[in-house]
């Protein structure tokens, strides 16, 4: 191969592009014996090109070289003698076909590949979802439509385009945010780790000891949570053989209806934290990511906060520094997404100890200039349809002895221990549901859905799925078609809250009537209207939301809601709060029915009394 090489411009880690020359600049010191590693696709020949010492600056090198095809070649380099894989690879070779076994190979080789320029994205703009009209939903790229029964073609399933063939589906079912779980490049083989032994030490072949090899590990890191190759979608989730395509595609039809796309990242702390604020740059400019779920410890997320081309790009962490949260900011971009939600909610809805007071602040949790993310179940715990089903984690599949996953759940199987043909024990089951999801979607910060919830979904009882790709990590469709009441009530929960802003204020509530309308922005009631206690052990109280503190789309105040919550096994009555005049309270919805909302809203016969079934959430709208 001809080439002319010279010195690089250090401008940009990874490989770019100059009229006719590649440029190659990666870390390597100059004390070390550096050197460019390219292998012919077809012959498999590998040329190596050392880098002159010279070409160096700092601690990077770099290098041009032109007259260089790169639709000839895959790339790495070599370091010292060892061969290094740039962690700036736009494209990876080796990884193509989901758990291959051959990678068990010691002489397996993953090696970078140069990503095809341009992309046409028309014209893409992204979404911008204000955070009061956020409705997230979480899925894993492979798992959401790998099983059967969910209409999308065998050849395009688990894949980035099989998630294109739901967008239609999420849309309708009022979602507005999509969050993958690490879709980058990333290991899913867990390969034994290669050792060197010392010089004294020989090895002995089976013969000589009569004893067999060991055999090669065959779990499978089905999530992902790993360190990856951050810059590259993953070759396995393409049906094709372009994933960069395939994923701008996703995103460009995510935009074109609107919907956002989050990505799920998984930083290893001992990483160059430079890398990190590369990696969220590089998916927003070229990919046009509309946001981050950070994971991991120590992340340097004051400096991504304060990013300025990442300062319209939502970030979703464990926890942000208060002085960020508190930043006024014309578009708040950062999100507090945590466990906090879940646990008041399953230990009331399981009487498992939970405390009204506790449940109500996490109801109305809202900050002015940033936001929090609610869930009663997410991937790292039982699918929601679990919560109800199963006491105890089921686990012993992932061949840990059932020692993994997380050992308080807050969860109730309500008599028996996984699957039932108790009518009575299921339809206590689908109403506890029902009530999760007109909670979570009923609370004040950004509501999310995990995928499958919506129709009950189940995992067996397994609540830390990360190796089972199968069945059981696998979204399950075939629940859809047998629970439809449950995802036209999530839709009317969701259509619900879009149509109701004062539900969804942007702004915390100050439980005072500031404006002076007649109602607070928000009162609990209990016995009495406008009197309410939570001491230990109470069990119901009415939330009233005041309509006139929000304005709906066409310009007009909002109505009054009132929701009304009774965690006894037995029926309660509320006082309702004397409405203005000539407005009167009708009932909306009601969980205890196994079609929640009605069709039309039915006044009620007693306008100074609700009486609410044991376990249930009832909505009243005060016209």
């Amino acid at each position: 191969m001809e080439y002319i090489m010279k010195e690089g411009t250090y401008e940009k880690l990874g490989v770019t592009r100059s009229k006719d020359a590649v440029i190659f600049t990666f870390e390597g010191r100059k004390e070390s014996e550096c050197a460019i590693l390219l292998r012919h696709k077809k012959t498999g020949e590998i040329m190596r090109l050392v880098v002159p010492e010279e070409y160096c600056i700092g601690s990077l090198r770099s290098v041009c070289i032109r007259k260089l095809d790169t639709r000839k070649f895959d790339y790495n380099y070599e370091i010292d003698g060892k061969i290094v894989i740039d962690p700036y690879a736009k494209r990876i070779d080796g990884r193509r076909k989901w758990f291959e076994t051959s990678r068990y190979s010691s002489t397996y080789q993953v090696w970078c590949g140069f990503a095809d320029a341009g992309y046409d994205w028309e014209n893409d703009r992204m979404p911008e979802t204000a955070k009061e009209d956020m409705v997230m939903y979480k899925l894993h790229v492979r798992g959401f439509t790998m099983d059967s029964g969910n209409g999308v073609a065998r050849g395009k399933r688990g894949t980035f385009a099989g998630i294109r063939e739901k967008l239609s589906y999420l849309k309708e079912l009022g979602v507005t945010t999509i969050e993958l779980m690490p879709a980058y490049e990333f290991e899913e083989m867990v390969l034994p780790k290669q050792q060197t032994l010392p010089d004294y030490v020989a090895w002995k072949s089976k013969k000589e000891t009569g004893e067999e090899e060991p055999e090669a590990i065959s779990k499978v890191n089905y999530w992902g949570y790993v360190p990856g190759n951050y810059f590259a979608p993953k070759a396995a989730y393409a049906a094709g053989k372009n994933e960069v395509t395939e994923f701008k595609d996703l995103v460009h039809a995510m935009h074109a209806l609107s919907l956002e796309c989050v990505m799920e990242i998984y930083f290893n702390p001992e990483m160059n934290q430079n890398i990190m604020i590369d990696v969220l740059r590089f998916w927003v400019m070229e990919y046009h990511v509309d946001g981050f779920h950070l994971i991991g410890e120590n992340l340097p997320v004051k400096a991504m906060a304060q990013d300025i081309l990442l300062s319209r790009t939502k970030l979703f962490y464990t926890d942000f520094p208060e002085e960020l949260l508190s930043d006024k900011k014309s578009y708040p971009h950062l999100y507090v997404y945590t466990d906090e939600y879940l646990y008041p909610l399953r230990k009331l809805l399981n009487h498992k100890e939970g405390t009204l007071l506790e449940f109500v602040d996490q109801q109305k949790k809202q900050r002015p200039y940033s936001g929090f993310v609610n869930y009663a179940a997410i991937n790292n715990s039982f699918t929601l349809a679990d919560v109800f089903s199963y006491c105890d984690k089921h686990n012993m599949a992932n061949g840990e002895n059932n020692a993994d996953g997380l050992e308080f759940n807050y969860t109730d199987n309500y008599g028996v221990e996984g699957p039932t043909r108790r009518k009575y024990i299921q339809s206590l089951r689908r109403k506890q549901i029902r009530n999760a999801i007109a909670m979570v979607l009923l609370a004040q910060g950004v509501p999310l859905l995990a995928s499958g919830d919506e129709f009950g979904n189940s995992q067996d009882g397994n609540n830390n799925a990360y190796c089972q790709d199968n069945k059981t990590g696998w979204v399950n469709w075939k629940k859809a078609a047998q629970n439809e009441k449950l995802i036209r009530f999530v839709r009317d929960m969701v259509a619900f809250r879009k149509e109701h802003p004062v539900i969804r204020a942007a702004k915390p509530m100050k439980l005072s009537d500031y404006l002076e309308t007649g109602f607070p922005d928000l009162s609990y009631h209990g016995d009495a209207a406008w009197l309410v206690g939570f001491a230990p052990g109470r069990l119901y109280t009415g939330m009233l939301y005041g309509g006139a503190y929000q304005k709906k789309v066409d310009g007009s105040f909002d109505d009054d809601i009132y929701v009304a919550y009774n965690f006894n096994n037995g029926k309660r009555f509320l006082a309702l709060p004397r409405q203005k005049e000539g407005k009167k309270w009708y009932l909306v919805m009601d969980t205890a029915r196994e079609d929640p909302f009605l069709e039309k809203e039915q006044e009620l016969t007693k306008q100074d009394m609700l009486e609410i079934s044991g376990m249930s959430v009832k909505i009243l709208i005060g016209r």
